[in-house]
């Protein structure tokens, strides 16, 4: 990465008015948040994750699956939010320009940086909703200290059926208030800041692609080059965590 392109993403970034940061696995690897399709040890370690990712495999084992994401969310809980989280919710509080945040992660580190203006697409390990009538669960729930094999989900006080992880499994549609909201910042924006996706997951991927096709500057942060890579302005090799510091200034 050259000195003159990191100027060049800096530039783009200082004389936006809207900002749209977009965010994938990446962005929260540096808080040492798996991935969804790495080895989780303990009782899981012999499980594949995707297995736990549909409501066919919901309807068949709840317990299995509640314990599994629960677990996740106490994984999650442990981790802090790394020096890139820090530095979007500091940039977005400086009044300069709008900040707007788009990420396909489940976790909450965006938020619990100080990051105000956050759509989850693939919603949250921390929300919780009926798996018939959608009903939001306000009952809360106890994460373990520890991985456990089965955890008995919550019922639904309005139609008596399980409460299940608000996050979008296999072949569920994005939630379509988010949806909505994602294009049309996508559409408004006048910089988008790629962090941390690899722009494989569909249907999200597809999202900068509306900004590239109305000419908007796109940086992106990466440590290796992505499907994205070739709509990017300048492309910043690196991690969430080393680059985002030095850019958003």
């Amino acid at each position: 990465m050259s000195e003159q392109q990191r100027e060049r993403a800096r530039d783009i970034l200082a004389h936006a008015r809207h900002v749209e940061v977009f965010t994938g696995a990446g962005m929260s690897a540096d808080s040492g948040i798996a991935t969804y399709r790495d080895a989780v040890t303990g009782v899981w370690e012999n499980v594949d994750p995707a297995a736990m990712a549909s409501i066919d495999a919901w309807a068949r084992r709840p317990e299995e699956m509640f314990a599994w994401y629960l677990w996740r969310a106490s994984l999650v809980n442990a981790a802090e939010p790394n020096a890139g989280h820090r530095a979007i919710a500091e940039w977005s509080r400086n009044g300069a320009r709008r900040v707007t945040v788009t990420t396909q992660n489940i976790d909450n580190l965006h938020e619990r940086a100080g990051s105000a203006d956050v759509v989850h697409l693939h919603g949250s390990l921390f929300e919780f909703r009926c798996s018939i009538c959608a009903r939001p669960w306000r009952g809360g729930v106890d994460f373990p200290a520890e991985p456990v094999e089965a955890i008995a989900p919550p019922e639904c006080p309005l139609c008596g059926n399980l409460v299940r992880p608000g996050v979008v499994w296999f072949g569920e549609a994005l939630p379509q208030r988010e949806w909505e909201e994602a294009q049309r910042r996508m559409e408004e924006a006048d910089a988008v800041l790629i962090v941390g996706t690899s722009g494989v997951v569909h249907p999200a991927a597809g999202l900068p692609l509306t900004a590239h096709a109305r000419g908007v500057p796109i940086v992106e942060v990466t440590p290796m080059r992505t499907e994205l890579s070739t709509i990017a302005s300048v492309v910043v090799e690196e991690t969430a965590a080393k680059a985002l510091p030095t850019l958003l200034v």
